[in-house]
């Protein structure tokens, strides 16, 4: 099979479910013909709104990995193809941000750059997600998230400098085609970041702590028969463990369950105190209790592993299967507490999906 059958199949395949789901079969006939047409004449086609929107969503009901699929028909679907220039593309990302966020009324949210064309790249965003904290590799230990420090070794080499605090945001990185790369600093007022306290072990506070509202992930590619955007970032809310239980708690990020340890008074000299796990669930405590207080949405693993339980209900009533990958739908903790522990989950991939891609960079 050449490559131009293969994409004409991935095409025929996606198109016959979304036409079948969205109750317009009687136009899926002349729909396949335009798209054999300009798939034999261009090499690919182009995905209509109503394609491109519905298979977004498809691709969130299909996401192996993610525990907060109950809402994926909820998800707002921005169409910015006709987009070529790097500040019209950082504009949109900037809409994004400030759409998405919301006020704190997060909404879950996807804008769509131009997709490869006959296999060449279009645009690129080379930031892991497009709100990020910069990470300075010193000899004394890193400042801020080791996690974002090769990527901020690289903006400091394209002329960008931080303060070098805990908590600077990082600028964006975008890419069109073969040119070089360019560098944009976002607006410090266009990020709603959240203080991080607790409602009764006072002293957290004075760690100084503070987490952005949105993760918004940007370099995964959404595949939709057979067409692949590269540039696609897309959000939902968070999950308190994300936060709590690995950006903030992980040895190798921040590592703050030491200092939480200290502030309510545990023995850290032998493991038997469980003193890790009383701290993680207390800087969990505080995550919740900061973003309700300010008014921003975020979720609880035992409510998230409940929607998840209804999203189970849902698929199986409309004849579809459930696929997970088990080993990421656990939540960090506790997850023995939650129906998915004592499930297994077949991790076949389905298309519409988000695919990991290498980053554009070393």
């Amino acid at each position: 099979m050449n490559q131009i059958e293969k994409l004409f199949n991935e095409a025929k395949q996606f198109i016959e479910i979304c036409y079948k789901e969205l109750g317009i079969e009687g136009k899926l006939k002349q729909r396949l013909t335009e798209i054999k047409t300009a798939i034999d004449i261009d090499g690919y086609y182009e995905h209509t709104y109503e394609e491109l929107a519905y298979g977004a969503k498809m691709a969130w009901r299909n996401s192996n990995r993610c525990i907060g699929r109950f809402f994926w028909q909820s998800l707002d679907v921005i169409d910015a193809r006709s987009l070529a220039k790097e500040e019209d593309i950082f504009d949109a990302l900037l809409h994004h941000i400030k759409a998405a966020t919301n006020n704190g009324k997060i909404r879950p949210m996807i804008t769509v750059f131009k997709p490869k064309i006959r296999g060449e790249e279009q645009i690129r965003i080379w930031n892991h997600q497009l709100i990020r904290y910069a990470g300075y590799e010193r000899d004394e230990g890193t400042i801020g998230d080791p996690a974002s420090a090769s990527f901020t070794t690289l903006c400091n080499k394209m002329g960008w400098k931080g303060k070098e605090t805990h908590f600077d945001l990082l600028p964006l990185v975008i890419q069109t085609k073969r040119n070089e790369p360019k560098l944009f600093e976002i607006p410090e007022n266009t990020i709603l970041e959240v203080p991080i306290h607790h409602p009764e072990y006072e002293s957290i506070k004075d760690l100084n702590i503070k987490w952005y509202a949105v993760p918004i992930i940007s370099d995964m590619k959404l595949e939709i028969g057979g067409i692949e955007y590269i540039a696609a970032p897309f959000n939902g809310w968070y999950m308190e463990t994300e936060i709590g239980a690995r950006n903030l708690a992980d040895p190798f990020r921040y590592n703050f369950l030491p200092k939480i340890a200290s502030i309510m008074g545990l023995d850290t000299s032998r493991n038997t105190t469980f003193w890790k796990d009383r701290a993680l669930i207390e800087l969990n405590t505080a995550v919740v209790y900061s973003f309700k207080e300010a008014g921003v949405s975020i979720v609880d693993h035992h409510t998230a592993a409940a929607q998840f339980k209804r999203f189970e209900e849902n698929e199986e009533k409309c004849g579809r299967p459930i696929t997970g990958d088990w080993t990421w739908l656990i939540p960090p903790v506790s997850p023995a507490t939650t129906h998915i522990f004592h499930k297994s989950y077949d991790n076949t991939f389905v298309s519409p999906n988000y695919f990991y891609q290498d980053p554009p960079y070393n």
